[in-house]
């Protein structure tokens, strides 16, 4: 969706689609910029290769009488724990990364690991400045339409919404908001779950709606714990009352008219991000 400007990273978004996966035979590439025309490499992209025929004899096809080992469990003995990154930035304070060799970042085209990315977000593009103090950050993020307009600057300064993805893979807070994230690199401030989030909110955000009100937030943040933060964008809000009632008008005999309605939606957020989770 967006122009390219290197071959390191086409081939990496290429590369993507080439994970394989028990019943993945082919993928697409929807290429809206014509990047491949820049990038076009017949030693690289080739002709599609028919797969080796296996012989079914074949004695490292036998089964065996060894346990089989997953290799996403936890206690599987034979999987290297992922190490972590102490990373010491300007403001004095560490934060730590899972060292993940095939995490890449991309700046003015260039490739950048992890552990520069963060100095780079931190010292050179400055994040604490735009994000302000805590509370002016907390303030922003507590509304869908400021949050949007956040983001939006924060990528118009080089760190997109995809990065900070990927740094909430790298801190390991995929259960987190993109908010932890932000508050964790800017100030060192622990992440916390969505869910202990709503747990310590949810007193405060249920107190002044009625029943209809709270049955539909409960749906929201049930949304919200189990997808993330883009559940809360006011641009979902339609997607999400239709799921939840069938059809807009539906949701109107419920709720009231949309003004109300988003109001609800965007009122009860302040409570979410206002107070500090412990």
């Amino acid at each position: 969706m967006r122009p390219v400007n290197s071959m390191i990273e086409f081939k990496q978004i290429i590369g993507r689609g080439t994970r394989l996966f028990e019943g993945k035979n082919y993928f697409t590439v929807i290429d809206f910029v014509n990047a491949y025309h820049l990038f076009m490499d017949p030693e690289w992209d080739g002709e599609p290769i028919e797969p080796i025929p296996i012989d079914p004899k074949d004695p490292v096809l036998k089964p065996t009488d060894d346990p089989v080992v997953d290799p996403d469990d936890p206690d599987n003995p034979n999987e290297p724990k992922q190490k972590k990154l102490k990373i010491r930035l300007s403001d004095g304070k560490t934060r730590e990364i899972q060292t993940m060799s095939s995490t890449y970042f991309y700046v003015d085209g260039k490739p950048m690991g992890a552990e520069d990315f963060l100095k780079h977000l931190f010292e050179k593009i400055q994040l604490p400045s735009i994000l302000g103090s805590e509370e002016e950050l907390r303030k922003a993020w507590s509304n869908p339409l400021t949050r949007r307009d956040l983001l939006q600057k924060l990528e118009g300064a080089g760190c997109p919404k995809d990065d900070l993805r990927e740094l909430q893979k790298c801190i390991e807070a995929e259960k987190c908001d993109l908010f932890d994230v932000l508050e964790y690199i800017a100030y060192a401030k622990p992440p916390v779950t969505r869910e202990a989030r709503v747990e310590t909110s949810k007193d405060n955000i249920y107190n002044l709606l009625n029943e209809a009100q709270r049955e539909f937030v409960r749906y929201v943040l049930r949304n919200y714990i189990e997808v993330g933060v883009d559940e809360l964008d006011i641009s979902k809000l339609s997607t999400v009352l239709t799921a939840k009632y069938g059809s807009l008008d539906a949701a109107k005999r419920e709720l009231g008219e949309v003004t109300g309605i988003q109001e609800t939606f965007i009122g009860f957020q302040k409570y979410l991000y206002a107070e500090e989770v412990a």
